[in-house]
């Protein structure tokens, strides 16, 4: 691609994002190393042209990462964008490779001297300041500021790839942890930097467990080594205080248990089936869970242990539509009333960065069409990652407008918050029924302590 840095980097442009080459001049070639740079520019949703001093940053994008969705895609150079307060342009700069099987295994390389880092960075200063825009000249050359990106993956192997007729193309990976954890994670082009599902992963050789000291990537490679999934432990961030949630309503559980009556559960978004699995195996919920892609059903069954069947039941369609139907009395698992409904819904629109749930989940006709499914003991269950402030007061406002009461658990984990919503007064009777315990026994109690009324 032929460019003209100097005119076309000279305004900011909102959502303006250029991938282009340069060849590699750096003589300092820590990790930096191919014929070819790939630079990759960005400009922020709101970026302002007018702004007289905005934050301008590069980022060098760590070795092996290169092909990952999130540093090689719009959608991913977005949400790291938004991952840094204040950005207008984030210029990503790293090795350019072609996006083959080879390029896939990711193992964390040794860590750049910082004496490297800058030799590095001073030899990329005056392409970073070549696609500043013209306004930062106004008080002479502007500074440069690196950026760096961090996280807990040691390694990464890609098990699996496929094109979902809703969620486009997304990955299923195993992934090392620096804690030594191995997990399976599921991750959508759409939204790669959003882990969708993960789920504990147990190597094991014929004859018993592996020693993780060899490694994720040496012990895919071993014929003998199998990787059971663990769907008895909840690890994805916001999981456990979703069941939480359910403490509030202890007490009518229990009581319908004593009665014979299993307790229903309606999942709405299903990814991995994580919550499924667990709800069904270790709190004796029969579950039902709704999810827009068939193919990430079936990937679920496979690759996550998720296994449907007499007490859990699976519905391919788009929940929203679903639960608003009138029809919806017709379908086989949505017939009856539930005890809980649990919301793990993100909007499909990278532009605005990572939200849950939908814009147009929002409404008083789907929280009526929710409230509507629930028993008269119910509570409904909402994973939320707000993207500002008056999208949380509007979603609190309307579950108040509908529901008896509202509370809240704090995740403290990237801005996630479990809203609860009752739909009539909570009993406080029972500390001592055998549902608590049993909801005790399977996930730490710091969260039940930690749920405020708003």
């Amino acid at each position: 691609m032929s460019l003209n840095l100097s005119t076309t980097f000279e305004t900011l442009t909102p959502s303006q994002y250029i991938t282009f080459t340069l060849p590699n001049t750096i003589n300092h070639r820590c990790y930096i190393h191919t014929p070819l740079l790939r630079i990759a520019v960005l400009d922020s949703p709101i970026a302002n042209a007018d702004d007289l001093s905005p934050v301008i940053a590069a980022l060098i994008v760590p070795e092996h990462r290169e092909t990952d969705w999130n540093f090689c895609t719009e959608s991913g150079h977005l949400q790291l964008l938004f991952n840094f307060s204040n950005v207008s342009r984030l210029i990503l700069i790293g090795n350019n490779l072609e996006h083959d099987s080879k390029h896939s295994d990711y193992v964390r390389p040794p860590v750049i001297d910082v004496v490297d880092k800058g030799k590095i960075e001073l030899e990329l200063k005056n392409l970073v300041i070549a696609l500043h825009p013209k306004l930062c000249f106004i008080n002479g050359v502007p500074k440069t500021l690196f950026l760096t990106y961090e996280d807990d993956v040691l390694h990464r192997v890609i098990v699996d790839r496929f094109v979902g007729t809703f969620v486009g193309e997304f990955v299923v990976e195993d992934v090392e942890l620096e804690s030594k954890e191995v997990r399976r994670r599921l991750r959508f082009k759409r939204m790669p930097n959003l882990i969708q599902s993960q789920i504990p992963l147990v190597p094991r050789f014929r004859d018993g467990v592996c020693n993780m000291k060899l490694g994720l990537i040496s012990l895919s490679k071993r014929k003998k080594v199998k990787f059971d999934v663990d769907t008895g432990r909840l690890v994805q961030p916001y999981l456990t205080p979703m069941v939480s949630g359910i403490v509030l309503i202890v007490s009518s559980l229990n009581a319908r248990i004593e009665r014979g009556f299993n307790p229903r559960a309606l999942c709405l978004g299903v990814g991995g089936g994580a919550l499924l699995s667990f709800l069904n195996s270790k709190l004796g919920f029969d579950v039902v869970g709704v999810e827009a892609d068939e193919i990430v059903l079936n990937v679920a069954r496979r690759y996550f242990g998720l296994h449907d069947g007499k007490s859990i039941q699976l519905i391919v369609g788009d929940a929203m539509k679903l639960i608003e139907s009138e029809s919806r009395v017709k379908i086989d698992g949505l017939n009856g009333e539930f005890d809980v409904v649990m919301v793990d819904l993100d909007s499909s629109e990278a532009g605005s960065g990572i939200s849950a749930p939908p814009l147009e989940f929002v409404r008083r006709p789907v929280f009526q069409a929710l409230r509507s499914l629930l028993h008269s003991h119910g509570i409904l269950i909402i994973n939320v990652i707000p993207p500002n402030e008056p999208f949380y007061e509007t979603l609190v406002l309307e579950l108040q407008d509908v529901f008896h009461k509202v509370y809240a658990i704090d995740v403290k984990n990237d801005g996630n918050i479990v809203l609860m919503a009752t739909i009539s007064q909570i009993a406080y009777s029972d500390h001592d029924s055998a549902f608590l315990k049993r909801l005790r026994d399977v996930i730490s109690g710091s969260y039940m302590e930690s749920i405020v009324e708003l």
